[in-house]
């Protein structure tokens, strides 16, 4: 299955499932590793993807995005290329913590995350506004890099949301609409004029698209 090389081809990745991953917290910053699990899912997706004619493999600093991103890079003869700016969101000293547990040692702050999550930081921590930014001009400056080529981001749940709002032109307030399983693919394709067109939203095992049949 051939495409036109005019047109720029996004393998947007979130990292496999991590150690503790079952626990809903809010990991941020937090560096753990990826669990059994996460990494025979990722040399899964990384056998699906084998034989593509992939540019380069780029990730987040933290560790199960690295490994993650090995995984892909090994089966496509590729080095794993680090860029900070796609690290998952600071939580700030909410990190570690579950949301029953910062509802009740943050009241305050909580209130007006829930009431303004785009603007408002935990404390020590960053709001959705600040990774949007530095998420976005790494984004930019990857495509940039790669008109008319096929390349792979493997990043955050967080960070993933964001480039798809911003792919589908939604607001930043409809990111918690868009689900992100551990390991799954989302395909992005970028047109000469600009256009973006999202041809697969988190893909998962079984998938046409990762069955062998992603866009060549």
């Amino acid at each position: 299955m051939s495409m036109d090389r005019k047109t720029t081809t996004l393998l947007l990745i979130r990292h496999g499932h991590t150690i503790g991953g079952e626990e809903r917290r809010y990991k941020g910053h937090i560096d753990v590793e990826l669990s059994d699990r996460g990494e025979k899912a990722m040399q899964r997706l990384a056998e699906d993807l084998a034989g593509l004619d992939i540019d380069a493999v780029y990730c987040s600093d933290l560790k199960r995005a690295t490994k993650s991103a090995s995984i892909v890079s090994a089966a496509l003869g590729l080095e794993p290329l680090v860029v900070s700016e796609l690290r998952e969101r600071n939580f700030g000293r909410w990190e570690g913590m579950s949301f029953d547990e910062i509802s009740a040692a943050y009241p305050e702050e909580f209130s007006r995350w829930a009431q303004d999550p785009l603007r408002f930081s935990p404390p020590a921590g960053e709001s959705t506004v600040e990774v949007e930014l530095r998420t976005l001009s790494a984004l930019r400056s990857l495509i940039d890099r790669h008109r008319g080529g096929m390349f792979c981001i493997v990043a955050h749940g967080g960070v993933n949301r964001i480039i798809l709002c911003h792919f589908m032109g939604l607001p930043l307030e409809n990111i918690f609409r868009i689900e992100q399983d551990y390991g799954c693919l989302n395909i992005i394709e970028i047109f000469e004029d600009g256009l973006p067109v999202i041809k697969l939203l988190n893909g998962g095992p079984g998938c046409p698209a990762r069955e062998g049949r992603v866009p060549a």
